[in-house]
């Protein structure tokens, strides 16, 4: 008798990475993979909100719905922004990019300015717009920055073997970004904006010299505002062992890996989480993943690095099969954004990474983040609706939808 091994075999799994590839090379795989991740995460993002935040949220003001409801207004503005941007065409985006860009910053120079700057835990880069609702600039300066980069580059594309054409305006405009959010404090958003000028010079084709040249000055500023605050210098120094200073710096981390660990594969149950009854600082905003982790277990936190990992990988397709360069540059420049903010964040849950306070996109509490990054992928989405094909398969698609099927035909 004949024994099968349940394992696939090199056949079918050659067919089914052959099926992968024939998928991925559809003219509409970057659209439905950038489109079905950003509903599956704000989707979820909601309903964790909803639970990591119900403890404190009751505790504050009596009602256990009231953060999640805040969160679900800001859904509910994003999604009209995510659907205008993903009908717009590139050329008004390169339009838009010096008037946000010039709005981003006033909005971070306002910031520093007192009686209009809000600080929260230490880091002053909120501006109070009426009741218990506040903006951070900074969020829509990533944004502005890839936008603005993207289309300055395109413009200079000729001149880009040329170190100073390559570099001036957009390294003192960066700086200048940069320096107001350092001025307020944030380190971690700062980390992503820095990623973001490297980004761009890497899509741009910078030589290596020219990584060498910024990497020493760029790590030297981390140091300084690192060591600045004694706050950040004892994240760093308690990260590698958060058992070392449990009842003190080390307690955020270490609360965060009892999240995880307690977890296991399936989770304790939606809403059964232990950790946000006041042991988890931040539980609904920079640690929302730890939650994730304990309630959804190991099977949760993979869902959604598989989902961020779907609309990273779409957007690099729009970034390889375009032949716009603006188009190639701005999603390239989201790229990096999402993906190293995801990094930072999930490093620091995991306490791979030194805490640095940077949400995780589309799931964490935060309106600011959340309307910034739903615009960005509605232009992602605008962007896959061009690509060469994509256009004429969504025409297709709602023709087939609005068919008129007479009488007795069979559907297939």
């Amino acid at each position: 008798m004949t024994v099968t091994s349940p394992r696939a075999s090199p056949t079918t799994r050659s067919g089914i990475a052959t099926s992968f590839r024939s998928a991925l090379a559809k003219p509409l795989a970057p659209y439905y993979l950038i489109l079905g991740s950003t509903v599956m995460l704000t989707s979820l993002g909601l309903v964790m909100v909803l639970s990591a935040s119900s403890v404190e949220s009751y505790a504050a003001s009596g009602n256990s719905w009231a953060i999640a409801q805040r969160q679900a207004m800001w859904v509910v503005i994003g999604v009209p922004a995510l659907v205008v941007a993903s009908r717009l065409p590139a050329v008004w985006f390169r339009r838009l990019s010096l008037p946000i860009l010039v709005l981003s910053i006033v909005l971070l120079v306002l910031v520093l300015i007192p009686g209009i700057g809000v600080s929260v835990n230490g880091n002053q880069n909120w501006i109070e717009v009426g009741g218990s609702f506040r903006i951070q600039p900074a969020e829509a300066a990533k944004f502005a920055l890839v936008l603005w980069s993207a289309d300055l580059l395109t413009r200079k594309r000729k001149l880009l073997h040329q170190n100073k054409h390559l570099l001036i305006p957009f390294l003192p405009v960066a700086a200048v970004i940069i320096g107001l959010v350092l001025l307020g404090g944030d380190l971690g958003t700062s980390l992503i904006l820095m990623a973001i000028v490297a980004g761009m010079l890497f899509i741009a084709g910078a030589p290596l010299r020219v990584f060498l040249g910024l990497g020493a000055p760029a790590l030297a500023l981390i140091l300084f505002m690192t060591f600045q605050r004694s706050a950040r210098l004892s994240r760093l120094q308690s990260f590698m062992d958060p058992f070392a200073d449990y009842q003190g710096t080390g307690w955020q981390a270490a609360h965060s890996m009892f999240a995880l660990a307690s977890g296991g594969w399936w989770g304790v149950g939606l809403g059964a989480s232990r950790e946000k009854w006041g042991a988890l600082p931040e539980a609904h905003t920079d640690f929302i993943f730890a939650i994730i982790g304990e309630e959804l277990g190991l099977v949760g936190t993979l869902t959604v690095l598989l989902l961020f990992g779907a609309m990273i990988l779409g957007a690099l397709r729009i970034a390889l099969a375009t032949d716009d360069l603006f188009v190639r540059f701005a999603a390239g420049g989201i790229v990096v954004w999402i993906g190293v903010q995801m990094v930072i964040n999930i490093g620091g849950v995991l306490s791979v990474l030194p805490i640095t306070g940077v949400p995780l996109p589309l799931v964490s509490y935060g309106g600011s983040a959340l309307l910034a990054t739903m615009f960005a992928l509605g232009m992602l989405l605008a962007f896959a609706r061009n690509l060469p094909g994509a256009r004429q398969a969504l025409s297709q698609r709602r023709a087939a939808r609005w068919r008129p099927r007479l009488p007795g035909a069979r559907t297939r």
